[in-house]
């Protein structure tokens, strides 16, 4: 008997999920709220595990293709107090098991890897019903609607699918992420891309921090964190773009001039990002005909984790499906019997990279925490051979 599978969102877990799938000669269809692959940018850098994202790409049979998206160099991590000393500097050896890929890259090679009319753009969930047996109809904002024998919910955050599992919802967690970028970079911010390095760059202090990332043709890509209650938020988010870049640099007051410039000198309007999580424990009883996967089951704080999880997740749903094709719910019990474990680990340890990186002890809490994640020996001390950075120059 033909199964159909519905699988509600087009990110990077529900596409590994349909490409597993499709490997496997099932078919399935994935539904989009969006109205194109195009319709919005897709983020940053992503660093795809050698022990997890890697793992989901070989089982979709997209691991080669994969590591021609690799940016090279953006392994490299480098970590700055607040005087611009910098604390510790890993260079990008080719070795760290964590290669940097675009996210837009990688979901375009796995949109690329799928039959056409897989994903049924512009098709956004307004609600779900369930008829029994494990069957639910599906309707879309634009008047139609769907029935399937097995639905996937793969929409993300704030997912549709999720209440038919669980009564849980995201919380905010106190922390709030201020995104904007700075092009061409070595050319019109060598200041800046000097202190950013080659990879990864993390200027801490207890509650706050400057995040950034140098993505491939020399853009670097901030992101600001700072602990502060949603009341501050709004503010911010009240402010024209120019004021609130201001407003958020006047948290750093003191901090050195190439580092707050991280913040002052970008060239797109701020993108305020406040972060929400599960429960870390969050879990459902089995429900006949649905599951979920990435944020929409195990929502957590950012820590290089979240588009790992989600294509191992996709993929051993997947690899689940075809193991029991005639038997959906046995391939539902097996899946989610390794999920649950997974998700709660992975959630504890990324709210202990978050307070590494904003707790009282930042920034040396997390030199120790990325000197142990390169096997090494945690380094206590500045690097002498690296000068604290330089004030810019008047404009």
């Amino acid at each position: 008997m033909t199964r159909t599978i519905a699988i509600v969102g087009a990110g990077l877990g529900g596409l590994m999920l349909a490409r597993v799938l499709h490997v496997h000669g099932i078919a399935s269809t994935v539904y989009e709220a969006e109205s194109s692959p195009t319709a919005r940018t897709q983020g940053g850098m992503l660093d795809i595990h050698d022990d997890s994202g890697q793992v989901a790409l070989k089982a979709a049979r997209l691991h080669d293709a994969f590591v021609r998206l690799i940016h090279p160099g953006g392994q490299a991590s480098r970590v700055l107090d607040s005087s611009g000393k910098v604390l510790l500097d890993h260079p990008d050896d080719g070795h760290g098991g964590r290669p940097e890929v675009r996210r837009g890259e990688l979901r375009r090679l796995l949109l690329d890897a799928l039959p056409e009319g897989t994903v049924q753009w512009g098709r956004k969930l307004a609600s779900v019903a369930a008829l029994g047996a494990g069957r639910h109809v599906l309707s879309f904002t634009d008047g139609s609607s769907v029935t399937t024998d097995l639905l996937v919910g793969a929409d993300g955050a704030w997912s549709k699918v999720r209440p038919l599992l669980s009564d849980a919802k995201p919380a905010y967690i106190g922390t709030t992420f201020v995104e904007t970028y700075l092009p061409d970079a070595d050319v019109r911010h060598p200041a800046n891309a000097d202190a950013v390095g080659g990879g990864a760059f993390f200027a801490m202090a207890p509650g706050k921090g400057i995040f950034a990332h140098r993505e491939p043709d020399g853009v670097l890509h901030t992101y600001v964190a700072v602990r502060k209650p949603m009341a501050w938020v709004s503010g911010i988010e009240a402010a024209t773009p120019a004021a609130a870049l201001q407003l958020v640099a006047s948290e750093f007051e003191g901090w050195a001039p190439a580092l707050t410039a991280l913040i002052t000198d970008g060239e797109t309007d701020p993108v305020l990002r406040p972060l929400h999580a599960l429960p870390s424990d969050h879990r459902w009883d089995r429900v006949p005909g649905v599951t979920l996967l990435g944020d929409a089951a195990h929502l957590m704080a950012p820590a290089g984790d979240g588009a790992n999880l989600a294509m191992v997740d996709g993929a051993e749903l997947g690899e689940a499906i075809a193991a029991h094709p005639e038997d959906l719910e046995a391939a539902l019990a097996v899946y989610e019997q390794t999920l649950f474990p997974r998700s709660a680990e992975a959630a504890t340890g990324s709210a202990e990279v978050l307070d590494a990186c904003l707790g009282e002890e930042a920034p040396h809490s997390l030199v120790r925490f990325l000197d142990q994640a390169q096997g090494l020996t945690a380094n206590t001390a500045p690097y002498p051979t690296i000068p604290v950075l330089p004030t810019p120059p008047s404009p």
